[in-house]
């Protein structure tokens, strides 16, 4: 209505300044609207921005205090990162967080981690699930990232989670064991990699299985066309 209202005394400003026939106080009084509406729209585009701006200091300020962390990137390396998974196991985490990450938007939400621990025959309450959550949710954002997920095998690994903590529970449940491969009898999980061989050389030779693995089974293929290449010029002949 507001906008309505001002077009009009818009058009009756320009047709009095038509005519010549525009007194000063129409005049005045039309200007007087248009500056109104200006003021209220601007109005308008100050309180929006202003409440983005206050919302992005208080963020801030919540970083600087320590009750909140900075967003990390959505996009890291967890071989880099997590150097004392192999890549085997990295994998395996990847594919359990794909498949439970229904709605397919890189995190498990309270709903979906409700399922999964359903899943693995652990079911947790409400609260059990907002607590498991709150245990590695680094950005306080409610829901697990891939990092977040990686997280839960990283502290059970190094023996950070309470035994009733449903986190362990599911680092326990999950086919991934991150507690005892490549542990030896050594007691700490980190200790026994460093007896290991290196993690880059070990990674490397991860690849180099990977990319032998894909040769064999591209020569295979050839192998299987070739068969029915001279299976099917037997039977045209």
């Amino acid at each position: 209505m507001a906008s309505e209202e001002l077009a009009q005394k818009l058009q009756r400003r320009l047709q009095l300044e038509e005519s010549g026939a525009a007194t000063e106080g129409e005049a005045e009084a039309v200007k007087g609207a248009t500056a109104a509406g200006e003021v209220e729209e601007r109005s308008c585009l100050t309180a929006s921005a202003g409440a983005e701006l206050s919302a992005k200091l208080c963020r801030r300020q919540d970083i600087n205090e320590g009750a909140a962390q900075p967003r990390r990137a959505a996009v890291f390396n967890p071989y880099t990162e997590f150097k004392e998974f192999s890549r085997r196991q990295i994998k395996d985490m990847e594919r359990m967080f794909r498949l439970y990450d229904s709605g397919r938007d890189g995190y498990i939400d309270l709903m979906e981690l409700k399922l999964m621990m359903e899943k693995l025959g652990a079911p947790q309450t409400h609260l059990g699930l907002k607590n498991m959550i709150k245990e590695v949710d680094e950005d306080f954002d409610g829901k697990l990232s891939f990092r977040e997920f990686l997280l839960i095998f990283h502290k059970a690994a190094a023996g950070e989670l309470e035994e009733d903590s449903g986190l362990l529970t599911l680092a326990k449940l999950s086919e991934i064991d991150v507690s005892i491969e490549g542990v030896k009898g050594a007691k700490n999980f980190f200790e026994a990699k460093a007896q290991a061989l290196s993690s880059a050389s070990k990674f490397e030779a991860e690849i180099k299985a990977e990319q032998d693995e894909r040769k064999r089974e591209e020569e295979e293929r050839k192998h299987r066309r070739a068969a029915f290449r001279e299976l099917k010029s037997a039977f045209t002949q």
